[in-house]
């Protein structure tokens, strides 16, 4: 868990986007208007609302959204579905597991209060064998931020309040390691939504998933 050492503000810019050069950039222009002597144009990835539906202004102060271009003005993304989470899918002791209608991944209900390393989370999540499965894993850092919801001050009491039990308000280990630095991995808190990255052999809470559909 946070300790000081080794942690780095929230992702920026310059590590999601490599330098490309100028042809393949070209080339990606060109497919993305339909041009390039027949290239297939580039395909769109739907990204889900974030859950916040309310506005404030430079104060903070809660305001009507209409015509600010705020997130809970636009609700930019894909709709969440009624109910998001459902608890009891699988076989056998189903009631151990919930699946996520809007990502169709399934989560391990009640997550384990024991943080653990990196690598200790890694063998654990891999190993587990649970509402019969067994391709149990570490999440990504994009799939553990698709928990969060912004209209919250909590993403832990808002989940444990939606199926999930146990569900702590502090970090959470990915299977993505920091590019930057490799000895470090991206974590998300499952408090405030915040992303760090953690040296891997600190202690972090295991969440396990699977691909649900």
């Amino acid at each position: 868990m946070f300790n000081g050492k080794e942690f780095i503000l929230y992702r920026p810019a310059f590590l999601k986007t490599p330098r490309v050069p100028m042809a393949v950039l070209f080339g990606l222009l060109l497919s993305a208007c339909g041009g390039g002597g027949g290239a297939t144009p580039l395909t769109s990835v739907a990204l889900p609302e974030t859950g916040q539906t309310t506005c404030y202004d430079a104060a903070g102060a809660v305001i009507v959204c209409a015509g600010t271009g705020q997130d809970g003005d636009l609700l930019a993304g894909v709709a969440w579905p009624a109910p998001r989470f459902v608890v009891g899918t699988g076989v056998g002791t189903t009631d151990q597991c919930v699946t996520d209608n809007l990502t169709g991944l399934m989560w391990v209900r009640a997550p384990s209060t024991t943080p653990d390393t990196w690598v200790n989370a890694l063998t654990s999540a891999n190993n587990l064998t649970l509402c019969g499965f067994s391709d149990w894993r570490l999440p990504n850092v994009n799939e553990l931020e698709s928990l969060v919801n912004s209209e919250v001050s909590s993403s832990a009491v808002f989940l444990n309040t939606l199926g999930f039990s146990n569900v702590q308000a502090s970090f959470y280990w990915s299977s993505s390691s920091y590019a930057g630095s490799t000895d470090i991995a991206w974590i998300v808190n499952m408090s405030d939504g915040s992303v760090f990255a953690n040296d891997k052999s600190f202690s972090n809470y295991v969440w396990p998933v699977r691909a649900g559909q």
